[in-house]
């Protein structure tokens, strides 16, 4: 079960604001266009978090969710969402989280930039994130 929230990016290419259908699929209310900042996936959390999820989230609250959003669901024209396929266990290993914290990363996947090195978490408080991100992006369908 992936839930994406496609339409975010699409009326981001798109560019502009774009019309929500009332009743009978008449236009009636002119909806915001997703702006800088917004979330770029919706999230859905797991019933339950394990205990080192649960310590990971407050890490992940403190230091990542700045850049990365809450419960790591991007934040657009910023950093991309982590609950997402592109970093799936078989694609983005969870050392390479640890390698993204400790040296940073090219931009290579998105148009965000380059991720600087971040400072302030031990390779511990990594591997909790990572506990926690796993489970979210389980509980989202990415496996």
């Amino acid at each position: 079960m992936k839930k994406y929230l496609v339409a975010a990016a699409a009326l981001a290419i798109a560019g502009g604001a774009y019309l929500a259908l009332g009743p009978g699929g008449t236009p009636d209310v002119q909806a915001k266009a997703p702006a800088e900042g917004d979330p770029m996936v919706a999230v859905s959390l797991p019933d339950s978090l394990s205990p080192n999820a649960q310590m990971g989230q407050r890490a992940f609250d403190a230091v990542c969710a700045a850049c990365h959003g809450a419960n790591a669901g991007g934040k657009l024209g910023i950093a991309p969402p982590l609950i997402h396929v592109i970093y799936e266990p078989s694609h983005h290993g969870d050392m390479s989280f640890l390698a993204a914290v400790q040296n940073g990363v090219r931009a290579h996947h998105w148009k965000f930039g380059d991720m600087p090195p971040v400072e302030g978490l031990t390779p511990s408080d990594v591997v909790n994130i990572v506990a926690y991100v796993r489970e979210v992006q389980r509980a989202n369908g990415i496996q």
